[in-house]
C-alpha cells in the first residue's frame, strides 16, 4: 500500500511539473521526436533483419557463430 501511495505522488509531481511548463514541453517533443528517428527511422535504414531472412533456427545459429568466428580472426 505504501509502495502505491509512493508511486501516486511521484505521478503527480511530475504532473503538476509538467502542466506549468511552456518551453520544457516543447523540449520534450523535440526529446521525444529525435528517439523516434533515432529507433525507428534510422534502424530501417542502418540496421537491415539478417536473421529474419533465415528460415529456421539452425540457419540463424549458423550464421550468428560464423559471424563471431569470422570477426574474431579478422577484427
Amino acid at each position: 500500500m505504501e509502495r502505491e501511495a509512493l508511486i501516486v505522488r511521484i505521478y503527480h509531481f511530475y504532473k503538476e511539473g509538467f502542466r506549468g511548463m511552456r518551453l520544457g514541453r516543447t523540449l520534450w517533443w523535440i526529446i521525444l521526436i529525435k528517439l523516434f528517428v533515432m529507433f525507428f527511422i534510422l534502424r530501417l535504414f542502418f540496421f537491415p533483419d539478417f536473421l529474419g531472412r533465415l528460415d529456421n533456427d539452425r540457419e540463424r545459429g549458423d550464421y550468428v557463430s560464423n559471424e563471431l568466428i569470422r570477426r574474431a580472426i579478422n577484427p
